[in-house]
């Protein structure tokens, strides 16, 4: 510092020398000048000028140098400005307060200001043609005169009015931005110069001002505090005196805008938000991991919740500025709406669906029981002439029943239960098939056919017999000697049996099957031949049925369905129930809807024109669904549960497919008795009649009408 000090000091003399250097030189030159000439030396000081524009070189009096620098020209907002001569000194006041004086005003100096003489029309005319140089057409209200500006004045004017920068000749509002050092992110630092030691050690300087400081305080002549005088004293004493009161006591209150809305109350707090939650609100470790990588706008509380003792080692909670920000934010810049309530009766949102009574006949009533199978009934049939009804039970027996009366008319035993029975389809005679165990029996009851009907029976079942003999070792045919019944062993048990509408082709499904592909076969009742179609299979096969229209196969396995071309040998559409376990499936008549009963309570109806996913859904059962089905000539089709009920719907399709389906619930038909966790088992239709026929564990047959 002291250096610096000295060199300010040797430049400030040597320009003072430079100075008095030049004065002499220049005064010497004069001199001589003024001799030859015979001109005074001041007269010669007065015509010299310095080379710089900020002052004049003069002689003073006394003949020494004398700088001469220009008057001062402040700007407007100066507190030094000096008032222009003729300037009206009056102030901001209206000028029509000296309309009854010849004057107008003072000027700095006290003189009156004269009034400017007005000409007459024809000048006003004149001058309003010859337009003088910065002519506005307006009057100076403090001194009466016409206003001129200058040019420079109505360019800022102009300028002004196209919304451009005021002198911005040049000027680029919006230059291009430049990285003064570069653009380039650089790694290293600029300089590498290592830290100097006077940024780690303790000002000296600084120790020593301090230490004066407090010797001052020690010694008394600095008191930290300032002791309070008498008056402050007296002070104090008379605003304690002064008597406090609340100013808003008896303020009216003012009730809110009409368009106010209260701001909305935050919740309260939850049982996670105590000191001492109750166990299942803390979070375990694999709870905390997830909560802590999840992002904050994912995480379903700002915190987690912890466990103390007691309320007073509960710590500050570091979140509570950041909440209450958000909060005054939320209630700051959040729009507020006041939504109306809307008065709306339940029922209107619920779908209009016809009365029932407008939708039957439908079965509403058991008009007859059939009793005489020994333990649980598992399938019942009506024939193509809907004459006769017959079942099969684990009693191992197939009967045939009258549905009017309920009287057996014809039965027949078999070695193991009987899952399965179906009727071969057509009227020109009747075959029944049963499925007992790993056999597929078909039985023509000859106590109940007229002897046209018995050839005809024989002669489908015989024929095919006398063609060459299949080489298949996984199904046989064989031929009784009467020619009334065919035996087809398969090697597994036949669950399930399905016609096609020609009652040449049947499908047999075995859920049991180790191999899945060998689970569904397709058989040619009128060959005595049977296929393998499935070389793979995804799941296990549950049921199995044709087309009603078209050459199509549909496989239902435990949750998907598939349909595949029979014909072109390709698959046509999977569906996704979305049920864990399908149990059976029902074609509608039409071809474009079936329905699915699955064993988690739920009835499926898909529309196949709609896509892959169920169209309605249907949950009305307490227990599992076994069977579900469609009545071939009226828009009804029912199912049976486990929890010994049948429920019965409308369900309605347009032929052309303009609408959809309409399903209608229309009755609950109540009767069999659950054993065992099991209650209807199987359920058909009337081939003509609005009647149904169940089948339960009791035991019993229950025809409804």
């Amino acid at each position: 510092m002291a250096g610096l000090k000295r060199k300010a000091t040797t430049a400030k003399s040597e320009a003072i020398d430079n100075e008095y250097e030049i004065a002499s030189d220049l005064q010497l030159d004069l001199s001589s000048d003024g001799e030859s000439h015979g001109e005074s030396q001041a007269d010669s000081w007065d015509g010299i000028e310095s080379d710089s524009d900020e002052y004049t070189i003069t002689e003073d009096a006394n003949g020494n140098v004398r700088y001469i620098y220009p008057e001062i020209d402040p700007v407007y907002d100066s507190d030094d400005t000096d008032a222009a001569e003729g300037e009206n000194t009056v102030g901001n006041i209206p000028l029509s307060y000296y309309d009854a004086y010849p004057h107008i005003g003072y000027d700095i100096n006290g003189k009156r200001i004269a009034r400017p003489a007005k000409g007459e029309a024809l000048d006003s005319l004149l001058d309003s043609i010859d337009l003088p140089e910065g002519w506005t057409g307006l009057t100076d209200p403090a001194t009466g005169k016409p206003l001129r500006l200058s040019n420079q004045e109505l360019d800022m004017l102009k300028q002004l009015t196209k919304n451009e920068i005021v002198n911005g000749e040049g000027f680029d509002p919006y230059p291009d931005y430049v990285d003064w050092f570069t653009h380039k992110e650089e790694i290293m630092p600029l300089s590498a110069a290592p830290e100097p030691k006077r940024r780690f050690v303790p000002s000296m300087h600084e120790h020593k001002r301090v230490m004066k400081m407090v010797k001052a305080i020690k010694e008394g002549r600095i008191k930290p505090w300032r002791e309070i005088t008498d008056e402050e004293r007296e002070k104090a004493e008379e605003e304690e005196d002064i008597k406090r009161y609340d100013v808003w006591a008896d303020e009216k209150p003012v009730p809110d805008h009409v368009m106010n809305i209260p701001a909305p109350k935050l919740p309260p707090p939850g049982f996670a938000e105590s000191y001492r939650p109750p166990r299942e609100y803390l979070p375990d470790e694999n709870e905390k991991k997830a909560w802590q990588t999840a992002d904050p706008e994912e995480r379903e509380r700002d915190f987690l919740p912890q466990e103390f003792s007691s309320v007073r080692l509960v710590p500050g909670y570091e979140k509570f500025v950041e909440e209450r920000l958000n909060r005054c934010l939320d209630l700051y810049l959040a729009p507020r709406v006041r939504r109306s309530k809307l008065n709306i009766d339940p029922e209107d949102l619920l779908p209009q669906l016809p009365d029932p009574e407008s939708l039957k006949p439908f079965p509403s009533t058991c008009t007859t029981t059939c009793r005489g199978h020994k333990g649980r009934v598992r399938s019942v049939s009506f024939d193509p002439s809907g004459t006769y009804m017959a079942s099969g039970g684990d009693d191992g027996t197939v009967r045939i029943w009258e549905p009017l009366t309920g009287r057996q008319l014809w039965h027949t035993e078999f070695s193991e239960a009987v899952n399965c029975v179906a009727w071969r389809p057509g009227e020109a005679c009747l075959i029944l098939a049963a499925c007992s165990g790993d056999e597929v029996h078909f039985i023509i009851p000859t106590a109940l056919c007229t002897p046209a009907m018995e050839a005809a029976g024989k002669e489908i079942l015989s024929t095919g017999f006398n063609s060459e003999k299949s080489t298949n070792e996984k199904a046989k045919w064989i031929l009784s000697k009467q020619k009334d019944r065919i035996s087809l062993s398969l090697g597994r048990t036949v669950k399930v049996l399905n016609f096609h509408r020609k009652g040449d082709y049947f499908t047999t499904v075995s859920p049991s099957s180790s191999a899945p592909t060998s689970s569904v076969a397709i058989h040619i009742l009128s060959q005595h031949t049977t296929s393998w179609p499935f070389k793979k299979v995804k799941g296990l096969p549950q049921t199995a049925t044709f087309h009603p229209t078209k050459p199509h196969f549909v496989l239902v396995t435990q949750r998907i369905v598939k349909i595949y071309d029979l014909a072109r040998q390709e698959l046509v559409t999977t569906l996704h129930p979305g049920a864990r376990w399908v149990s059976s499936v029902s074609m509608h008549p039409a071809g474009t809807n079936l329905v699915l009963a699955t064993y988690d309570r739920k009835l499926l109806w898909h529309d196949l024109q709609l896509g892959n996913k169920p169209y309605k859904t249907l949950r009305f059962h307490e227990s599992a669904i076994r069977v579900a089905r469609f009545h071939d000539k009226l828009p009804l089709f029912a199912d049976a549960s486990d929890d010994g009920t049948c429920q019965v719907f409308h369900g309605g399709v347009v032929r052309d497919g303009l609408e959809n389906a309409t399903i209608v619930p229309l009755k609950v038909l109540r009767g069999h008795r659950v054993m065992g966790q099991l209650g209807v088992l199987d359920l058909n239709w009337h081939p003509r009649e609005a009647w149904l026929v169940s089948a339960g564990s009791d035991g019993t047959v229950r025809v409804w009408t």
